[in-house]
């Protein structure tokens, strides 16, 4: 989901939910205590430098049971942010405290929860690393070898 995406969500919503992959809500008094703009340089294994930018959310629950985060506040935090940060209208990423770490998240929307949606690792230089492609399925890469995406 991009920033526009998120903005124009929550201006026709009255509460905020975050639904987890395995379908449980997080609790309704979690906080969004950072957003920001992450940025990664790295090199992939095919000796190719690549660059990802992506607005970063980081919900946190404690046991402040009498606030509730509404849309408008955090459309207003989005746009301080913005006003700092200069965001394109880029992907947003979702970090929330798991039972052992962090998790990090795609967002999706589903007409009434925002869905926190796994996120996977790939191959980004199949091509150029000696993966046999019959080695490589639907499950372990985003996309498939022959789909130009990598």
């Amino acid at each position: 989901m991009k920033l526009s995406e998120i903005k124009n969500h929550l201006s026709k919503l009255d509460k905020i939910a975050f639904q987890l992959p395995n379908g449980e809500l997080v609790p309704s008094h979690f906080h969004v205590t950072e957003v920001g703009k992450i940025t990664k340089d790295f090199i992939d294994c095919g000796g190719v430098v690549r660059s990802e930018t992506v607005i970063n959310f980081q919900l946190w629950e404690a046991n402040d049971y009498d606030h509730r985060l509404h849309p408008e506040k955090l459309v207003h935090i989005i746009e301080l942010s913005d006003r700092i940060f200069k965001f394109d209208d880029l992907e947003i990423e979702v970090e929330y405290q798991g039972k052992e770490t962090i998790g990090k998240y795609n967002l999706d929307f589903n007409g009434t929860n925002f869905l926190l949606t796994n996120k996977a690792t790939a191959c980004l230089a199949l091509d150029a690393c000696g993966i046999p492609e019959e080695k490589v399925t639907e499950e372990s890469s985003c996309c498939s070898p022959s789909s130009g995406c990598c």
